[in-house]
């Protein structure tokens, strides 16, 4: 089955607000190129033909301004901009309930993930439609080791078997609802939506995706990603 022929949803999560940036702003809001790190995520969904809505899911101060930014920019495939839970998988499921009934299957983004490539949305998208559930993610490239709380090291995973996640998220969007209304019922919260998934004893498949799917979240991921936009722009041109 191919992503085209499904009806896909997104819920672009953008309610945390961040601290390790440093600034006042959430860093959603921050300007990339002179615009919201936000809006260029939503750019490459409302680029994507496969795509049919987007429920942007924001902090409850700032639906009137994300509102405004769909306006202002023509994201015409945001049908709606809801406030989030307290927690991310709150937020999560309040984004999926906001979808409109037509939408089979959906994918859950990070907003301060902006520079998600096509091929990298479409590979985690087919692997959904062969498994029902698939995250993109990157193998590690670093040594990982496990710490205890007093600072020693107690174990050292092989790096082959560990992979870096990150988002999309892509699931059949019944599985996810029932994972969702599983983990409410049972006090579960995890730190991404396929965790809840993986607790249904659905295996969950891995796309490859690209180092350059940055979230930005420190200072020094402004310059990197005004770096790899002006990198991107350069290959681009050389094939016109």
């Amino acid at each position: 089955m191919e992503a085209a022929g499904a009806n896909w949803g997104v819920v672009v999560v953008a309610a945390g607000r961040g601290t390790r940036m440093g600034t006042a702003e959430s860093k959603q809001y921050l300007l990339l190129r002179d615009k919201p790190i936000l809006v260029h995520t939503l750019e490459r969904f409302q680029a994507m033909d496969d795509i049919a809505e987007v429920t942007l899911v924001v902090g409850e101060h700032d639906v009137d301004r994300c509102r405004a930014f769909v306006r202002e920019y023509g994201l015409h495939k945001v049908k709606q901009v809801a406030a989030g839970g307290s927690e991310r998988q709150h937020s999560v499921h309040r984004g999926l309930a906001a979808l409109s009934g037509a939408v089979d299957w959906v994918m859950v983004h990070d907003g301060v993930r902006p520079l998600v490539t096509e091929r990298a949305v479409r590979a985690c998208m087919n692997g959904a439609l062969q498994t029902e559930a698939a995250v993109l993610a990157v193998p590690v490239k670093d040594t990982i080791k496990q710490v205890n709380e007093a600072g020693v090291i107690t174990a050292t995973p092989d790096r082959r078997s560990l992979w870096a996640i990150q988002t999309p998220q892509a699931f059949r969007r019944s599985l996810l609802q029932q994972a969702l209304d599983q983990a409410a019922k049972d006090g579960f919260l995890g730190t991404d939506d396929a965790m809840a998934v993986e607790r249904l004893g659905v295996s969950v498949y891995v796309a490859e995706g690209d180092y350059t799917n940055i979230k930005m979240t420190t200072p020094e991921d402004l310059p990197y990603a005004e770096f790899l936009l002006a990198s991107r722009e350069r290959e681009r041109g050389k094939e016109s």
